[in-house]
């Protein structure tokens, strides 16, 4: 049988820039929904990362994600969050253990197929990694474009993704004419646009001020609702004991904490 989560959603579904930061009142409470599947999308089995320089970031990991869960990942710095969300999308490899991702043991893919499976892992950076002399819609469509989708799908699909993050109107703009705010959502719209089953973000609101930073989780809550898992590494306190998701917590390279609905538990 599928197991059942609670997921909170916006009452304002204008939230957005400009808008009061919502408190946890602003949410209403949705009926318990199955997760889409049930099925586990990523699973990590005893790994540990050792650096060349001897540093242990990460020992002795294991843990599982279902399909179409939110997950926060927090914890100090330096406690081997980055490593943990790297090792996701084969950025970083480990020393000891398994990784599987959407069915596929990263660890024993052949590296023609790597492109393959990072076709289905969205991945959204906290300094947006924006091209700065292509156009938004040429930077979304960008990540179709290496995959070699025909150019009437890719036109199709930019703009509808565009639309999605509120930015169509943006499209023929350089990033260097946005809001720091506004380049996010072009990295979440390029993330996605692929269809991915897992978003990986790392940090997607530490740039950002607290209102800009809410527009943009109402986003992410909005991906996650339509059925796309989300790993998101954060150290904003406010955002993660106001949208009550799972919590991972990383200390000294361990899992220190696993709590459904759980606290930031940290004084930053």
């Amino acid at each position: 049988m599928c197991r059942m989560v609670k997921s909170y959603v916006y009452k304002q579904r204008d939230f957005g820039l400009g808008s009061k930061i919502p408190k946890q009142r602003d949410f209403e409470l949705r009926s318990k929904i199955p997760i889409l599947g049930c099925d586990i999308v990523i699973e990590m089995q005893d790994v540990w990362k050792t650096y060349s320089n001897g540093t242990h970031a990460l020992r002795g990991i294991n843990v599982k994600v279902d399909s179409n869960e939110f997950v926060y990942v927090v914890g100090p710095s330096g406690a081997g969050k980055s490593t943990f969300m790297k090792l996701m999308y084969r950025e970083e490899r480990p020393t000891k253990g398994q990784i599987f991702v959407n069915g596929f043991n990263l660890e024993k893919l052949k590296q023609r197929k790597i492109p393959f499976v990072r076709r289905n892992i969205g991945v959204i950076f906290q300094d947006y990694r924006l091209l700065p002399k292509l156009n938004i819609f040429e930077n979304v469509a960008f990540a179709m474009e290496v995959i070699e989708a025909p150019k009437k799908q890719i036109k199709k699909r930019t703009m509808e993704v565009l639309e999605l993050v509120k930015l169509k109107d943006k499209a023929n703009s350089l990033p260097s004419q946005l809001s720091g705010g506004e380049q996010q959502r072009v990295a979440i719209a390029r993330a996605i646009i692929n269809n991915p089953a897992v978003i990986i973000a790392d940090e997607p609101t530490g740039n950002l001020d607290p209102e800009t930073s809410w527009g943009i989780m109402k986003l992410m809550e909005e991906i996650n609702f339509r059925g796309t898992t989300i790993v998101m590494a954060t150290h904003n306190k406010e955002i993660v004991n106001t949208m009550r998701k799972r919590v991972i917590a990383i200390e000294h390279g361990l899992i220190a904490r696993d709590q459904a609905r759980g606290e930031y538990g940290y004084e930053d």
